[in-house]
């Protein structure tokens, strides 16, 4: 019997005495493991390379919710979990803030740098309201004059609540929406929808407290703080909190355990390669996709990147349709356009390490600005160069900021070092942000992109063949085919309104925009909600991504 067992009985397939998993049954949705030809891909790899992502997001190093996966498991093997509940904590530990980019651009409009303020609460005790509140209120005055802070302090404590309620819900929303997408089960979404709940019941967004948050999601919350706070602080400082903290912030027997085997466990963290081991672990047989499963699981990761930024929704995506379109103007073979949209719908992945603060700044970017922008390339290259499967499709988009004349980052590599694919990467980049609305300035017409694209090429920056195949691209593609009727019933002003929403507008600019009162616009918005079925702005917005509506 292991240690565990002594405190909650002998674990049952389904229920473990003492914990209420509080999840819906298991739904096996893994494909039997078998040899396929063409591109393919372990969703354990897929999953563990949006683990790093969201490492950038929180301002942590690459692999550090790869680690804290690893002690989820060797929890879970110590507690005689059985199977199917491991694999429920294997891919929440993995999952835990996937939706963490669906509010990014609402906790950046608080406290300015949304990675800073993410990535100094990261260890806080998120049961400890005075804890939490200290360095959310020094964020959020930071970027006011000294002469403003009071009534910012005012205004936030006066709003704290609601706010945590509403910025949590959307991430937990958002993450459920791009999960769900994935194919991962009821488990699996049940246990993520706890991700900002607390033992004590002082979490968000809905109070929950003790063992009605699931099980899996109960392992996560020690052993992801355990693992921040060994690696920022030491993993004495990880023990005392963890003994600290027991039955208030993580389930107590769990936490005892820890106490037994952290130590062990910290030791052998520091001992291995995190993906290698990570990817050892996922639960068999692996399931791989190919073909339309394996396209639907990387335009996941594209709403994911993208979400994060209002002036960015949609952008992965209009890239991969432009770059497919131009790789066929050039003639190229059809299995390299398959890679080419592919490494487009993932070539921002590195954009998760950039703040919102630098992003959405309605003004020009100063130098150390613009050499922060700059690491996103190298970044998405260290991710995608990890996994086998998304490998190939690495000198395409981690080329995608390259120029013609050698002048571009983040290798400085010139027209003949580059493929053709990657060349139509570079070229449809600049002609997708040209046309479309930044924080600092409106998007140009079709028109004007074009003649900056040949200005470009005139100039020896962008390559002429590359230019002229996305020039062709854009100006021959057919017209979409009308609707019948707008998805889920919306109609077209909640559709105009919707697609204001997720830009991140106000209820008033949207109203001024449109020529509506606020009361009216609120009006649109809750009935979109209420058709679509969520209720943030972070979730619409992916559903309307998801359905053609956005972006």
């Amino acid at each position: 019997m292991r240690a565990l067992r002594a405190i909650v009985g002998p674990p049952a397939r389904a229920h473990h005495p003492g914990y209420d998993s509080g999840t819906a049954s298991h739904q096996d949705a893994l494909a039997l493991e078998v040899v396929i030809p063409g591109a393919s891909l372990r969703l354990g790899e897929l999953v563990a390379t949006l683990a790093l992502a969201q490492d950038n997001a929180f301002g942590q190093p690459l692999e550090s919710q790869l680690r804290s996966c690893l002690l989820a498991g060797w929890l879970c093997d110590e507690a005689g979990f059985d199977p199917e509940l491991s694999a429920t904590t294997y891919w929440v530990s993995l999952l835990r803030y996937v939706g963490c980019t669906g509010h990014t651009h609402e906790v950046a409009s608080v406290f300015g740098d949304d990675i800073a303020i993410r990535a100094q609460t990261l260890v806080h005790d998120a049961a400890d309201p005075v804890e939490v509140m200290r360095d959310v209120l020094a964020y959020a005055t930071a970027a006011h004059p000294p002469e403003e802070h009071d009534a910012v302090v005012a205004a936030i404590t006066a709003g704290a609540h609601d706010w945590a309620v509403l910025n949590f819900t959307s991430g937990c929303e958002a993450g459920d929406q791009l999960v769900a997408r994935l194919g991962l089960g009821a488990d699996v979404r049940d246990a993520l929808a706890h991700t900002f709940e607390r033992w004590s019941g002082t979490g968000f967004p809905n109070g929950v407290a003790g063992k009605r948050i699931p099980l899996a999601m109960r392992v996560v919350h020690l052993t992801h703080d355990a693992e921040a706070i060994a690696r920022r602080v030491s993993p004495q400082a990880a023990l005392d909190a963890v003994r600290h903290r027991r039955g208030r912030t993580y389930d107590p027997a769990l936490a005892d355990l820890f106490l037994v085997h952290g130590d062990q466990w910290l030791q052998r963290l520091a001992k291995v390669e995190p993906w290698d081991v990570v990817l050892e672990a996922e639960p068999t047989p692996h399931r791989v996709l190919v073909a339309d499963e394996l396209d639907e699981a990387l335009l996941v990761v594209a709403d994911f990147v993208d979400v994060k930024s209002p002036y960015a929704v949609g952008h992965s995506r209009r890239c991969a349709d432009l770059v497919a379109d131009a790789a066929r103007v050039l003639g190229l073979d059809e299995a390299i356009v398959d890679d080419a949209r592919r490494a487009a719908l993932v070539h921002e992945l590195g954009m998760t390490a950039i703040s919102n603060a630098i992003l959405d700044k309605p003004s020009s970017l100063t130098r150390a600005e613009r050499d922060r922008v700059e690491i996103h390339t190298m970044l998405t290259e260290q991710m995608l160069r990890r996994s086998s499967g998304l490998q190939p499709l690495n000198a395409v988009a981690a080329a995608h900021h390259e120029r013609a004349d050698g002048n571009g980052y983040h290798k400085g590599l010139k027209a003949s070092a580059v493929s053709p694919a990657a060349a139509v990467l570079e070229a449809a980049e600049v002609y997708v942000g040209i046309t479309t609305d930044r924080a600092d300035r409106p998007g140009s017409s079709p028109e004007s992109a074009a003649a900056e694209l040949r200005r470009l090429v005139a100039e020896g920056v962008l390559g002429h063949e590359a230019a002229e195949a996305v020039l062709a691209a854009a100006g021959h593609r057919p017209r979409r085919a009308a609707r019948a009727q707008n998805p889920a019933g919306l109609s077209d002003r909640e559709i105009e309104v919707l697609r204001l929403a997720a830009r991140g507008l106000t209820v008033k600019e949207i109203g001024e925009s449109l020529f509506l009162s606020p009361k009216t616009v609120d009006h649109h918005i809750q009935h979109v909600y209420a058709k679509i079925g969520v209720s943030t702005r972070a979730a619409a917005t992916l559903w309307g991504v998801q359905n053609g509506v956005v972006g």
